[in-house]
């Protein structure tokens, strides 16, 4: 399974960037989105940045990441899921 990563632009141009995630610096590909200031938060699957996140949803794929990895670990998670809890969760308006 192959899931996009949130991640910070460090420096770059509209063909590539310098990105970090934690302790994790790798170049990706700006092709799809163009390049972008140094800061914004991009998701980044198979090193290409395929769209510009906003600092909320970056949380929350972060929350949901780290969600798995204590699910993975026998650890509670429903914390991290918390933007889920006491509703029944949406499809995307493109999906509907």
């Amino acid at each position: 399974m192959c899931v996009g990563v949130p991640m910070r632009i460090v420096e770059g141009d509209e063909v590539s960037a310098l990105c970090a995630r934690e302790s994790e610096t790798r170049r990706v590909s700006m092709l799809l989105i163009g390049a972008q200031e140094p800061g914004t938060q991009v998701l980044v699957h198979i090193d290409t940045a395929i769209r510009v996140l906003d600092a909320a949803e970056a949380q929350l794929i972060d929350d949901a990441l780290r969600g798995l990895e204590a699910a993975l670990r026998g650890e509670s998670f429903e914390a991290l899921f918390a933007d889920l809890i006491d509703r029944e969760p949406q499809l995307p308006e493109h999906l509907r």
